[in-house]
Protein backbone atom coordinates (compact mmCIF):
# COMPACT_ATOMS: atom_id res chain seq x y z
CA UNK A 1 0.00 0.00 0.00
CA UNK A 2 1.01 3.29 -0.45
CA UNK A 3 0.86 6.18 1.89
CA UNK A 4 -1.07 9.32 0.14
CA UNK A 5 -1.21 12.62 1.65
CA UNK A 6 -3.26 15.20 -0.45
CA UNK A 7 -1.90 18.04 1.25
CA UNK A 8 1.28 18.65 3.62
CA UNK A 9 0.53 17.73 6.88
CA UNK A 10 1.34 19.15 9.99
CA UNK A 11 3.83 16.94 12.25
CA UNK A 12 6.57 17.91 14.35
CA UNK A 13 10.01 16.19 15.12
CA UNK A 14 11.74 16.53 18.43
CA UNK A 15 14.93 18.59 19.09
CA UNK A 16 16.65 14.97 19.58
CA UNK A 17 15.61 13.94 16.43
CA UNK A 18 16.87 17.80 14.33
CA UNK A 19 20.49 16.80 15.59
CA UNK A 20 20.72 13.32 13.92
CA UNK A 21 18.27 14.17 11.35
CA UNK A 22 20.62 17.07 10.36
CA UNK A 23 24.01 15.80 12.36
CA UNK A 24 24.34 18.97 14.03
CA UNK A 25 27.72 19.41 16.09
CA UNK A 26 27.86 21.49 19.60
CA UNK A 27 28.79 24.11 17.76
CA UNK A 28 26.36 24.18 15.27
CA UNK A 29 24.21 24.93 17.99
CA UNK A 30 25.43 28.41 18.67
CA UNK A 31 25.55 29.39 14.91
CA UNK A 32 22.73 31.66 13.00
CA UNK A 33 19.73 28.69 12.34
CA UNK A 34 16.81 28.95 9.71
CA UNK A 35 14.47 26.10 9.96
CA UNK A 36 12.65 26.30 6.68
CA UNK A 37 8.98 24.34 6.78
CA UNK A 38 9.66 24.17 10.66
CA UNK A 39 5.62 23.52 10.82
CA UNK A 40 4.84 22.04 15.02
CA UNK A 41 8.53 20.89 15.80
CA UNK A 42 9.77 21.04 18.97
CA UNK A 43 13.10 22.34 17.92
CA UNK A 44 13.04 26.01 18.81
CA UNK A 45 11.23 25.62 21.88
CA UNK A 46 14.09 23.46 23.20
CA UNK A 47 16.34 25.64 21.44
CA UNK A 48 15.24 28.72 23.14
CA UNK A 49 15.20 26.49 26.59
CA UNK A 50 18.73 26.12 25.59
CA UNK A 51 20.00 29.52 25.37
CA UNK A 52 20.55 29.10 21.62
CA UNK A 53 18.37 31.05 18.98
CA UNK A 54 16.70 29.70 15.71
CA UNK A 55 14.38 31.12 13.46
CA UNK A 56 11.58 29.18 11.96
CA UNK A 57 9.38 29.44 9.20
CA UNK A 58 6.13 28.11 8.03
CA UNK A 59 3.07 29.12 6.49
CA UNK A 60 1.40 27.76 9.54
CA UNK A 61 2.46 30.07 11.71
CA UNK A 62 -0.37 32.47 10.39
CA UNK A 63 -2.77 30.58 12.82
CA UNK A 64 -3.29 30.97 16.39
CA UNK A 65 -2.34 28.12 18.62
CA UNK A 66 -5.23 26.51 19.39
CA UNK A 67 -5.82 26.40 15.19
CA UNK A 68 -2.64 24.74 14.69
CA UNK A 69 -3.52 22.02 17.31
CA UNK A 70 -6.78 21.88 15.55
CA UNK A 71 -4.91 20.59 12.95
CA UNK A 72 -2.49 18.68 14.66
CA UNK A 73 -5.59 16.67 15.66
CA UNK A 74 -7.52 16.40 12.69
CA UNK A 75 -4.67 15.05 10.90
CA UNK A 76 -3.37 13.01 13.53
CA UNK A 77 -5.35 9.97 12.98
CA UNK A 78 -4.69 9.79 9.11
CA UNK A 79 -1.00 9.78 9.67
CA UNK A 80 -1.29 7.16 12.37
CA UNK A 81 -3.32 4.80 10.50
CA UNK A 82 -1.32 5.30 7.40
CA UNK A 83 1.62 4.92 9.08
CA UNK A 84 -0.06 1.73 10.37
CA UNK A 85 -0.73 0.26 7.12
CA UNK A 86 2.36 0.38 5.74
CA UNK A 87 4.43 -0.34 8.84
CA UNK A 88 6.84 -2.16 6.28
CA UNK A 89 8.14 0.97 5.37
CA UNK A 90 9.70 2.32 8.66
CA UNK A 91 12.75 0.60 10.93
CA UNK A 92 10.77 0.25 14.21
CA UNK A 93 14.28 0.22 16.67
CA UNK A 94 14.53 3.32 18.22
CA UNK A 95 10.92 3.90 17.66
CA UNK A 96 9.43 0.61 19.04
CA UNK A 97 5.90 0.95 17.88
CA UNK A 98 2.97 2.98 15.95
CA UNK A 99 2.18 4.15 19.44
CA UNK A 100 5.38 5.03 20.38
CA UNK A 101 5.86 7.54 17.62
CA UNK A 102 2.62 8.85 18.15
CA UNK A 103 3.15 9.99 21.57
CA UNK A 104 7.16 11.09 20.93
CA UNK A 105 5.15 13.36 18.22
CA UNK A 106 2.58 14.40 19.89
CA UNK A 107 5.31 15.30 22.76
CA UNK A 108 7.04 17.44 20.27
CA UNK A 109 4.13 19.45 18.80
CA UNK A 110 2.85 20.06 22.35
CA UNK A 111 6.45 21.36 23.09
CA UNK A 112 5.96 23.74 20.05
CA UNK A 113 2.64 24.62 21.04
CA UNK A 114 3.26 25.57 24.76
CA UNK A 115 6.42 27.76 23.24
CA UNK A 116 4.28 29.10 19.94
CA UNK A 117 2.70 32.58 20.87
CA UNK A 118 5.77 33.51 22.98
CA UNK A 119 8.06 32.94 19.94
CA UNK A 120 5.89 34.50 17.79
CA UNK A 121 5.95 37.39 19.86
CA UNK A 122 9.84 37.31 19.83
CA UNK A 123 10.13 36.87 16.29
CA UNK A 124 11.27 33.24 16.46
CA UNK A 125 8.58 31.94 14.21
CA UNK A 126 7.61 33.72 11.31
CA UNK A 127 4.87 33.65 8.52
CA UNK A 128 6.28 32.93 5.50
CA UNK A 129 7.13 30.29 3.36
CA UNK A 130 9.27 28.84 0.38
CA UNK A 131 10.41 29.80 -2.29
CA UNK A 132 10.71 33.75 -1.47
CA UNK A 133 12.16 34.47 2.24
CA UNK A 134 12.07 37.59 3.98
CA UNK A 135 15.61 37.87 4.84
CA UNK A 136 19.00 39.35 3.36
CA UNK A 137 22.01 37.80 1.65
CA UNK A 138 23.72 34.95 4.26
CA UNK A 139 21.71 36.35 6.74
CA UNK A 140 22.28 33.08 8.31
CA UNK A 141 24.78 30.72 9.22
CA UNK A 142 22.98 27.26 8.87
CA UNK A 143 19.34 26.65 6.87
CA UNK A 144 17.65 23.47 7.64
CA UNK A 145 14.43 21.71 5.69
CA UNK A 146 13.28 18.60 7.71
CA UNK A 147 10.19 16.10 6.18
CA UNK A 148 9.39 18.64 3.19
CA UNK A 149 11.60 19.20 0.56
CA UNK A 150 12.60 15.86 -1.27
CA UNK A 151 9.88 14.00 0.86
CA UNK A 152 6.38 15.63 -0.75
CA UNK A 153 8.01 15.35 -4.55
CA UNK A 154 4.68 13.77 -5.50
CA UNK A 155 2.84 17.58 -4.61
CA UNK A 156 5.71 19.72 -5.10
CA UNK A 157 7.26 20.24 -8.57
CA UNK A 158 10.89 19.71 -9.57
CA UNK A 159 10.71 23.58 -10.33
CA UNK A 160 9.44 24.26 -6.75
CA UNK A 161 12.34 22.95 -5.24
CA UNK A 162 14.86 24.25 -7.95
CA UNK A 163 13.32 27.68 -6.82
CA UNK A 164 13.08 27.04 -2.53
CA UNK A 165 16.21 25.54 -2.77
CA UNK A 166 17.97 28.35 -4.66
CA UNK A 167 15.95 30.88 -1.74
CA UNK A 168 17.76 28.88 0.72
CA UNK A 169 21.36 29.00 -0.81
CA UNK A 170 21.10 32.67 -1.36
CA UNK A 171 20.05 33.60 2.83
CA UNK A 172 22.38 30.99 4.27
CA UNK A 173 25.91 29.85 3.96
CA UNK A 174 24.84 26.03 4.07
CA UNK A 175 21.87 23.92 3.51
CA UNK A 176 20.97 20.50 5.20
CA UNK A 177 17.83 18.87 3.60
CA UNK A 178 16.63 15.92 5.26
CA UNK A 179 15.72 13.03 4.54
CA UNK A 180 15.88 12.36 0.59
CA UNK A 181 13.20 10.08 0.06
CA UNK A 182 9.63 10.71 -0.61
CA UNK A 183 6.62 9.16 1.62
CA UNK A 184 7.09 6.36 0.56
CA UNK A 185 10.63 5.70 1.15
CA UNK A 186 11.63 6.31 -2.85
CA UNK A 187 14.56 8.30 -3.78
CA UNK A 188 13.50 11.52 -4.86
CA UNK A 189 14.04 11.57 -8.29
CA UNK A 190 15.05 15.62 -8.01
CA UNK A 191 17.50 15.06 -5.81
CA UNK A 192 20.48 14.34 -8.69
CA UNK A 193 19.01 16.86 -10.83
CA UNK A 194 19.39 19.82 -8.03
CA UNK A 195 22.76 18.21 -7.00
CA UNK A 196 24.01 18.53 -10.51
CA UNK A 197 22.58 22.02 -11.05
CA UNK A 198 24.11 23.65 -7.91
CA UNK A 199 27.20 21.84 -8.47
CA UNK A 200 27.75 23.55 -12.07
CA UNK A 201 26.92 26.97 -10.46
CA UNK A 202 29.81 26.23 -8.27
CA UNK A 203 28.76 25.53 -5.07
CA UNK A 204 30.01 22.02 -2.90
CA UNK A 205 27.20 19.78 -2.79
CA UNK A 206 27.41 16.08 -1.02
CA UNK A 207 25.08 13.41 0.01
CA UNK A 208 25.96 12.16 3.37
CA UNK A 209 24.52 9.69 5.63
CA UNK A 210 23.21 10.32 9.16
CA UNK A 211 22.99 8.65 12.06
CA UNK A 212 19.05 8.72 12.16
CA UNK A 213 17.14 6.49 9.54
CA UNK A 214 12.98 6.14 10.42
CA UNK A 215 11.62 5.55 6.85
CA UNK A 216 14.09 3.17 5.08
CA UNK A 217 16.63 4.40 3.25
CA UNK A 218 15.92 7.79 5.15
CA UNK A 219 19.52 8.19 6.34
CA UNK A 220 20.80 10.61 4.26
CA UNK A 221 21.10 14.63 4.05
CA UNK A 222 21.81 17.14 1.30
CA UNK A 223 24.18 19.19 2.28
CA UNK A 224 25.01 22.48 0.10
CA UNK A 225 27.72 24.55 1.17
CA UNK A 226 27.83 28.23 -0.35
CA UNK A 227 30.80 29.32 -2.96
Amino acid sequence: MEINYKDIVPWGRSFDEYIKMFSLMPDDLNLKILDCGGGPSGFNAEMTRQGKKVISIDPIYNLSSDDIEIGINETYDDVINQTRLNADKFIWQNISSVEELGRIRMAAMKQFLDDFEQGKIEGRYIYTELPSLPFTDKEFDIALSSHFLFLYSSNLSLDFHRKAINEMVRVAREIRIFPLVNVNTIPSPYVEHIKNELVKKGYKVTIEKVDYEFQKGGNEILRIISK
